[in-house]
């Protein structure tokens, strides 16, 4: 008998899931409980598997080659997150998700205004502790920190070759790894009780009111990646139909558990033994590409804002509708990589854009939908990213990437 995969379990949880959580809401929202246990046995390694594949991937490559590969990189997440934002904008502009949501029934929900200053923003991205920024997840933070040590290993191996702590590290990476596959096991009950809970908490008329602005951003997502595709298809000569069937088990752990985090561990290997990237790549580009080039959070801010200001009739200008694309694409490197980051997120970039701080509690009905939506973009156009840096330096194996999977 042939084994049911793991991406057939996810898609048969997902769907028990929904079912379960509309016809017995009472006995779903008790499941959330098997859920949140899921999501932390997930996120109990993911900061030292960020911390340790950076430092593995800066650490070996050639110090002629470093510098060089981590411009391309950085030029490859700040644009494509930009362009997601000013798409974001575009898509609410022309669709007008916006127009005819009545607001009486919004209530503020407690969420706090953060006025962060860029000065602040700065410093938040610097560790006082690695050891405080692990046990908070404070993911940019780790990901500074590897850095500066993977430079620093990879000066040291330079000048003592015996060393034997490179290697001890990637031992640690595997053992890391082989947890986080333990841990995926159990991942269709989890995601059945994420669901289902979720379901049962929400219902449906409270997501109602909502659909366009729901259909707008899946509409805005699905056009934005289908440009990543076409630009791929040419840039890298590789047939797009192969590339989606390449991509579809992170694609389905993205929607499914709405955690750039949690689909890594699956984003790499499928990178990797798919994709046909090289290690290196996989191991550097993808773990930065979680925190600083999240394309799903920047068209997510930008489209929603725009959508605050159309429902209080507060229609942007053009320089308003930049800063808006702008200061998106900046709040959405200090986005979460764990579900729930995007209130939060709008509650940054909401008041610094001169809009009802109030108007974010309406969009908390949608956020577990609206999340699914940003962390399918955001994992995809991570994976995307690194196949444009490795095909700007020849390490994608092409027998790999065409292989029958």
């Amino acid at each position: 008998m042939k084994k049911v995969s793991m991406i057939t379990q996810i898609v048969i949880a997902v769907v028990l899931g929904v079912a379960f959580g509309l016809l017995l809401p009472k006995i779903g929202i008790e499941l959330k409980i098997i859920g949140d246990a899921f999501l932390r046995l997930m996120q109990m390694a993911i900061p030292v598997l960020i911390l340790g594949q950076i430092i593995q991937a800066v650490a070996g490559i050639n110090p002629q080659e470093l510098t060089k590969l981590g411009g391309k990189t950085i030029a490859v997440f700040g644009i494509s997150s930009f362009l997601a934002a000013v798409w974001g904008v575009a898509m609410a502009v022309v669709f007008n998700p916006g127009r005819g949501i009545d607001l009486a029934g919004a209530q503020d929900l407690g969420i706090q205004t953060q006025e962060i200053t860029p000065a602040e923003t700065f410093l938040n991205f610097l560790p006082t502790n690695i050891f405080d920024s692990l046990s908070k997840g404070s993911i940019i933070q780790i990901i500074v920190f590897a850095l500066f040590f993977g430079i620093g290993l990879n000066r040291y191996i330079q000048t003592k070759p015996e060393s034997k702590l490179f290697e001890l590290i990637i031992d640690f990476n595997e053992v890391i790894i082989n947890v986080i596959r333990y841990v995926m096991l159990v991942a269709p009950l989890g995601i059945f009780a994420l669901i289902a809970s979720t379901i049962s908490n929400l219902g449906l008329q409270i997501i109602l009111p909502l659909i366009k602005y729901l259909l707008v951003y899946a509409t805005a997502s699905l056009l934005f990646m289908g440009l990543w595709i076409l630009m791929i298809t040419i840039y890298c000569k590789v047939n797009p139909i192969q590339l989606v069937k390449n991509m579809k088990s992170m694609t389905v752990m993205a929607l499914a558990t709405t955690s750039s985090a949690i689909t890594l561990p699956i984003a790499m290997e499928e990178a990797h033994e798919k994709l046909g990237l090289s290690d290196r790549i996989t191991n550097l580009v993808l773990p930065l590409g979680m925190s600083l080039n999240s394309n799903g959070s920047a068209m997510h801010m930008a489209l929603t804002v725009m959508t605050i200001s159309q429902m209080y009739q507060m229609d942007f200008d053009l320089s308003k509708m930049i800063t808006a694309a702008i200061t998106a694409t900046f709040v959405s490197l200090a986005n979460a990589v764990v579900p729930g980051a995007g209130l939060v997120s709008l509650a940054i970039i909401v008041p610094q854009l001169g809009l009802p701080i109030e108007s974010i509690a309406i969009f908390a009905g949608v956020e577990w939908f609206v999340g699914m939506l940003r962390t399918f973009l955001n994992v995809n156009s991570d994976v995307y990213s690194a196949i444009v840096v490795a095909r700007s330096v020849n390490e994608i194996d092409y027998e790999v990437f065409n292989q029958k999977n």
